[in-house]
């Protein structure tokens, strides 16, 4: 075993059409390990049908509470959803607003009731559950992470996303969007140090090193090249969204990404090599 490990995963699986291709396509083709699924996404169906046929890709929970549709209905969860019966646009002014529901004992079973609705989903695909994660790290909530750790022997979470990556790389690699990324690395510096001990003593596994948040929709080969060599000892984990061709339903929320360059990424010859040249042993969450 090597003494530096990488998982390396694909978001937003089942969201469209074009996703699948391109998570299926850098699993079988380049070093993609893994992926989460969003339950109800459009392409959902054909998702795990696809994870079905590669069964070396391990898929986990994409769980959605914004930018999306819940997988309750809408009337058993009308606190959460807008009139058009789908989350909010806005993840900071979503996370506010399912705080302050939370203190209330109705928004608190509504909230409970969508995060299990979705991890029934999953469970009814017959799919192992690899991990955990959310889309725009909305699993990170304190409120909905307390759900997920009271529901983790239920229904066999056995490993969890939790961002911490090394902002002064990401900077140094690129300055674009600084503000975006001093926010970023606050808030979830700040999540994290809330959610590693409950996880921890919950039996709930993650790795030592998250990295592509500071660098999300432009997880080229550059960047990936740049990131190899400083790998720390221990488990990391580089997450991206790969695309085949931009999709309709994506592109309002994913402005200015580069989902073709991304895709690349995880089939460069060159990146093959350098993990090869680093010693740097691919793993899936499955293998945790």
């Amino acid at each position: 075993m090597s003494a530096r490990r990488l998982v390396v995963s694909g978001d937003d699986f089942g969201a469209a059409r074009e996703v699948n291709a391109a998570i299926v396509r850098a699993h079988r083709d380049g070093i993609l390990t893994s992926t989460s699924l969003m339950v109800t996404g459009a392409a959902a169906d054909e998702a795990v049908t696809l994870a079905r046929e590669n069964p070396r890709l391990a898929v986990g929970l994409h769980l959605v509470l914004v930018q999306g549709r819940p997988a309750s209905a809408t009337s058993d969860v009308p606190g959460l959803v807008t009139r058009a019966g789908a989350f909010g646009d806005a993840p900071v002014f979503s996370g506010l607003r399912y705080a302050w529901r939370y203190l209330s004992e109705t928004g608190r079973a509504e909230l409970e009731r969508e995060v299990e609705a979705q991890l029934a989903a999953f469970a009814a695909t017959g799919l192992p559950l690899a991990h955990v994660d959310g889309h725009l790290n909305m699993h990170l909530h304190p409120m909905v992470l307390g759900i997920l750790i009271a529901l983790a022997p239920r229904y066999g979470i056995h490993a969890m996303r939790v961002l911490r990556e090394d902002l002064g790389a990401a900077l140094r690699h690129d300055r674009r969007f600084l503000a975006r990324k001093l926010l970023e690395d606050a808030v979830f510096r700040v999540l994290a140090a809330y959610a590693t001990p409950r996880l921890r003593a919950a039996g709930i596994r993650t790795v030592d090193r998250v990295y592509g948040m500071h660098q999300t929709g432009h997880v080229d080969e550059p960047y990936v090249l740049a990131l190899i060599p400083r790998l720390p000892v221990g488990v990391s984990e580089l997450y991206c969204h790969p695309s085949e061709g931009r999709s309709p339903a994506l592109a309002p929320y994913q402005p200015g990404y580069d989902q073709a360059a991304e895709l690349a990424a995880l089939l460069s010859p060159r990146v093959r090599a350098a993990l090869r040249s680093a010693d740097v042993e691919l793993v899936s969450y499955r293998q945790l």
